[in-house]
């Protein structure tokens, strides 16, 4: 007589097998082995597995179930930097508070405090700036703000990372007085599992998220990546000259002479030279002539600016002229003239 057995296993399709059996009946205990998962299953969470049997007896249809299969999922470690910075970050001589941005993402499976180590003397590049402070970004904005993000102290507020989730970290730098315009400074920033790191399979018993143990994954459970200071240093010179009419057609400085004051402003270097204002004093012996005030940038055509401190980037308030020449790029001039007559 042939007995029917159906197997299954819990969450899949029952699967039926025919066994051949003799006048005795001898009953199957199946042991099941658990699937592979993938690292984004949570850390400490305990996959269970009953199997059953069923077969036909005297009195009917009987079903009989395994032991429990109990599987606790270790915590995985594992953890990737990138810099988000978009290029070099630009700093002149003798610049504090440098910002360099990177994102840190726990690629295990478990909730994970992660070390941080900022290095300022990686080889290969042109200086050494120094570091002043690691910042949490305590909002989550992405963006660096002073006296909202945390400070990082070592040992003492190591930033927790669930799965899959991503942290912002600001290193902080200065960068040295003595260098020159084109350095380069490398700034990496170090992370690691505050459980542990070490050679892929590495195992810490009992030390895994839900009391499981600690694996470490395919990066080593650390990781890091590295962000580069730029010195684009602008420096700015100021030449000035002077146009004499006077009153009989000639050139002469005779009272009554309309003197033309020229300030070219040449920034040189690289990068931008920021907030440029031209000013220059009334001479004694001479009167500002109402109206005359220009500002010519790069090799557009000059535009008159009033006198009056109103909308435009210039102003005469008596005694001097002043004009906003605002943000200049290195290699662009900045042209201001005004007239004064010679009392």
């Amino acid at each position: 007589m042939d007995n029917i057995f159906a197997f299954r296993r819990n969450n899949r399709p029952a699967r039926n097998h025919r066994l051949a059996l003799g006048t005795s009946l001898s009953l199957l205990l199946l042991t099941v082995s658990a699937p592979a998962f993938a690292a984004g299953t949570v850390a400490g969470t305990d996959i269970q597995n009953i199997a059953s049997a069923t077969f036909d007896s005297p009195v009917g249809p009987v079903t009989i179930d395994s032991n429990t299969v109990v599987i606790k999922v270790d915590e995985l470690l594992d953890v990737t930097v990138v810099t988000t910075d978009p290029g070099d970050v630009i700093t002149n001589p003798g610049q504090t508070g440098n910002v360099q941005a990177f994102r840190i993402t726990n690629t295990g499976n478990g909730d994970e405090a992660f070390s941080l180590v900022a290095n300022t003397a990686n080889g290969g590049d042109d200086f050494d700036p120094s570091l002043q402070q690691i910042i949490i970004d305590s909002n989550n904005n992405g963006v660096y703000d002073a006296g909202v993000d945390v400070v990082y102290v070592a040992g003492s507020n190591e930033p927790v990372v669930a799965p899959d989730q991503s942290k912002t970290i600001f290193v902080i730098t200065s960068t040295p007085a003595g260098v020159a315009n084109g350095n380069r400074a490398n700034v990496s920033l170090l992370a690691s599992a505050v459980t542990g790191t070490g050679t892929p399979g590495t195992s810490f018993a009992g030390q895994g998220q839900g009391g499981g143990d600690a694996v470490v994954g395919s990066t080593g459970a650390d990781a890091q990546a590295s962000s580069f200071l730029a010195v684009q240093s602008a420096s700015v010179t100021l030449t000035k000259s002077a146009t004499i009419a006077d009153p009989f057609g000639g050139q002469r400085p005779v009272p009554g002479a309309i003197v033309t004051y020229r300030l070219v402003a040449t920034v040189s270097g690289a990068g931008t030279l920021n907030n440029l204002a031209i000013n220059d004093p009334i001479p004694a012996g001479s009167t500002y002539q109402a109206g005359s005030l220009t500002l010519q940038v790069a090799a557009s055509p000059a535009t008159t600016l009033t006198d009056a401190a109103d909308a435009d980037a210039g102003n005469f308030n008596g005694t001097r002229i002043a004009v906003s020449a605002g943000n200049v790029p290195a290699g662009e001039t900045r042209t201001v003239t005004f007239r004064v007559v010679i009392q």
